[in-house]
């Protein structure tokens, strides 16, 4: 008997120390660490897993009402996925050290980024600024063996997303060349206006968890992505993405492609931002807008995104590293950390969403502010965070991002406890400052909801994948879920 307890004992402090060291757990895990699992704690882990995505497929369920129209728009493009340190040694550069560059204009400057970006198994994205060079290294990687091509930019994956939902029309507009145009689902729709003669290329260069080139080592899978794209770079289907609007009557816009434009210059990106924002200001008032965000280096045209594109937009999807660098271009909380250290602090995430929708939102009743709703994703969990009265259904939501993050990463239909593991912090805060709510992590009820004035919070852990087949996109599929899954209450003007 002894012996039995002692190793049941040992078994809850080893997994208490996995989850961030910490050798106390909540009560509610302690059910799954059981003596008579003892004997296994992968077994344990795994029923731990399982005991979560179940809960997750009883908590999914359709809205009431369901969008049936979902226009999206701007950019689109064909992805060539490569091994990024296999690339980089075909074009015969060096391991060394790393350094981020705003934009790239060498592929020397190419390398430094990539390693910066490696060694922190961060995501990132880079305007490449010489076209010839980009096409001899665009050429190097279709050619590199086990290249892949995939349709690309945010609003063609996340229209390819929605486009699974048979009872959805998808309108998708953007420079759509031939060989994306061949690649697109069926139920998609393209006006011709957005038809051109020639592809986008964006080249994605992966890595995979503890993968090493040189004394960089990445402490988790994930990609850096670089092109010479003028098309997305411009916006230039943007006019023609809002003249198409009133032929195709959607109840739901979904915008991307805003980030393109920085690589543009300021000059270019300080006028065309102007251009639209008036073209948005032309969407009906009765159609929500989500806006999806995707990495930025400049601090004053993200600033000037906040300023004048956020309060016109209803929703915005966004990740850490782009929750973090908003809060630094606008001032807001934790804007004197450089970069997160591990997993996101849940409470500093919180914090930083409730300045976004008190700030740019219409949190404050006051405010004639159109944004009303905050999907923020990281690899261990997601937090939608929604002004109170404006949105229904958001357990589902944040669940059903969730879980299409733990599939679409293992290449999966459905989740599989024995390819997945819980990263997500077991007990967390509210707020990194008073008043300081402590909360943790119930499997069999897996969604913890907390209230910061008019602003409820929706938490949920992510199953991580833990040898991802692909990593490009699942931002933008676990967007796209979480509108499926959402309800706008149709009692509140927009």
């Amino acid at each position: 008997m002894w012996r039995k307890a002692s190793v049941a004992a040992l078994l809850a402090l080893a997994v208490g120390y996995l989850y961030h060291g910490c050798p106390e757990l909540p009560e509610q895990l302690l059910h799954y660490i059981s003596p008579a699992s003892s004997h296994s704690s992968p077994q344990s882990q795994r029923r731990l897993e399982q005991v979560i995505s179940n809960a997750w497929d009883s908590l999914i369920t359709l809205p009431t009402r369901q969008w049936t129209r979902v226009a999206v728009g701007v950019n689109a493009c064909v992805d060539v996925v490569v091994s990024g340190v296999g690339l980089l040694q075909a074009l015969a550069l060096d391991p060394g050290s790393g350094l981020d560059h705003e934009v790239l204009h060498s592929k020397e400057d190419l390398r430094e980024a990539f390693v910066h970006f490696m060694e922190r198994g961060a995501a990132a994205e880079r305007f490449f600024s010489d076209k010839e060079v980009f096409r001899r290294i665009a050429r190097a990687a279709a050619e590199y063996p086990g290249a892949k091509l995939y349709v690309g930019g945010n609003a063609a994956l996340i229209g390819q997303k929605l486009a699974t939902y048979p009872a959805l029309m998808v309108l998708l507009c953007g420079p759509v060349g031939p060989k994306l145009h061949e690649m697109l689902d069926e139920q998609i729709v393209v006006p011709p206006s957005s038809l051109q003669e020639t592809d986008e290329y964006h080249l994605i260069l992966e890595y995979k968890a503890g993968e090493q080139w040189g004394s960089t080592r990445a402490p988790q899978a994930n990609r850096f992505i670089f092109s010479h794209d003028v098309s997305n770079g411009e916006m230039s289907s943007l006019e023609t993405f809002v003249a198409s609007l009133e032929e195709f009557q959607p109840d739901l816009v979904v915008l991307s492609g805003l980030h393109m434009m920085e690589g543009q210059g300021r000059q270019l990106w300080e006028e065309r931002l102007k251009e639209a924002v008036a073209a948005i200001s032309d969407i009906g008032k009765d159609i929500p807008i989500h806006l999806e965000l995707a990495s930025m280096t400049d601090r004053d045209y993200m600033n000037s995104i906040m300023q004048e594109v956020m309060p016109i937009v209803s929703s915005i999807g966004l990740n850490e590293q782009e929750l973090l660098f908003l809060s630094q271009a606008g001032g807001g909380p934790h804007a004197h950390l450089a970069a997160w250290k591990g997993v996101p602090d849940v409470g500093q995430v919180s914090d930083i969403l409730l300045w976004i929708l008190e700030r740019h939102g219409r949190s404050d009743p006051s405010s004639e502010a159109d944004l009303t709703r905050v999907h923020f994703h990281t690899l261990a969990y997601h937090v939608l965070a929604t002004v109170d009265g404006y949105w229904a259904n958001q357990v589902a939501a944040v669940t059903a991002g969730a879980r299409v993050a733990s599939s679409q990463a293992c290449g999966t239909r459905a989740v599989d406890a024995t390819k997945v593991e819980l990263k997500a912090p077991l007990r967390f805060h509210s707020s990194h400052s008073e008043p300081r709510v402590a909360l943790s992590l119930d499997p069999a009820a897996p969604v913890t909801v907390w209230r910061r004035g008019n602003v409820t919070f929706h938490m949920t852990p992510v199953l991580v994948c833990k040898q991802p087949l692909r990593t490009v996109g699942l931002g933008d599929a676990i967007s796209a879920e979480g509108l499926v899954y959402s309800e706008l209450k149709s009692q509140q003007p927009f």
